[in-house]
């Protein structure tokens, strides 16, 4: 599968370093494609990646997985051309000082992005644990539980392929508005890990029986 990876920083690299060496040919977007950063990235990630422009990146790739700094998503998202394409909303609309979200219960983050990126099948994931769990989703043999939403039922498949692929447990949550859902509850991990003490090193998991 080819995949573009908008936003290369920790959560980013996190998965287009697992997507390439699971065979995937990933192309990290930068606006400087050729900058010591981005060939350290590439390096790490090894012969199936590359690095390019945030429209290339795009036009050459089936699934985007938009990764971005939430106050720079809108202007980077409208940019860019989304027909047909599958793309994978990781983002967070937090607030600085993890005061909340700028979308809560009427709307959420990803459905605004759905809104920008006209045409494309969005679909939220990797949202709710932070990139060291992407990098390793093992805990003692049980795997965390990754919860995504959408609206096109073959998108789904194919994020769902994509997260186990990095050794994810994968539940559906349902149709893309239950990012209402899924947004607070990646502000539960974040407070949890980084302000109650828990540290970065939790997941979750959705038990049956």
């Amino acid at each position: 599968m080819r995949i573009g990876i908008l936003g290369s920083g920790n959560v980013g690299g996190a998965l287009g370093k697992r997507w390439a060496g699971a065979g995937h040919a990933v192309a990290f977007a930068s606006r400087e494609p050729g900058s010591a950063a981005m060939a350290e990235l590439v390096a790490a990630a090894g012969p199936n990646a590359r690095a390019t422009t945030a429209a290339e990146a795009v036009a050459a790739s089936e699934v985007i997985l938009v990764a971005t700094p939430w106050p720079a998503t809108k202007g980077v998202v409208e940019s860019l051309a989304w027909e047909g394409k599958v793309l994978i909303d990781a983002t967070n609309p937090l607030l600085p000082k993890l005061a909340g979200l700028e979308y809560a219960n009427s709307t959420s983050g990803a459905e605004q992005v759905a809104g920008w990126a006209v045409g494309a099948k969005v679909v939220k994931a990797f949202n709710t644990v932070g990139y060291n769990v992407m990098e390793n989703p093992d805990f003692g043999g049980q795997p965390a539980t990754l919860f995504y939403c959408g609206d096109d039922a073959a998108a789904k498949a194919t994020v769902r392929e994509l997260a186990i692929a990095v050794g994810f447990a994968v539940e559906d949550a349902g149709p893309l508005k239950q990012a209402r859902l899924l947004e607070p509850f990646a502000l539960l991990w974040i407070s949890l890990a980084m302000v109650q003490g828990y540290g970065r090193d939790i997941g979750f998991s959705l038990l049956r029986r």
